[in-house]
């Protein structure tokens, strides 16, 4: 299975459950040693780099993203 196949079966998955998988795997990243997050940290930031360089992605600005949490949550 791929993970954009996995992201699928997550997303139907009812609330409660995808809740829980969510708690499960973001506890496991508690497993990982210092250097494994940081490793992970700059591989991320440098796929986002990458898409940002392709035009694949937007940069939004920090105060935009703040302001559509808040939407969001209010």
């Amino acid at each position: 299975m791929t993970i954009p196949d996995l992201e699928a079966e997550a997303l139907r998955l009812d609330p409660r459950d995808r809740v829980h998988l969510a708690h499960t795997l973001v506890t496991s990243l508690g497993e990982l040693s210092l250097q494994q997050i940081q490793e992970l940290w700059i591989d991320e930031a440098q796929r986002r780099d990458e898409e940002l360089e392709a035009g694949t992605v937007q940069a939004v600005p920090g105060p935009e993203v703040f302001a559509r949490i808040r939407r969001r949550h209010s």
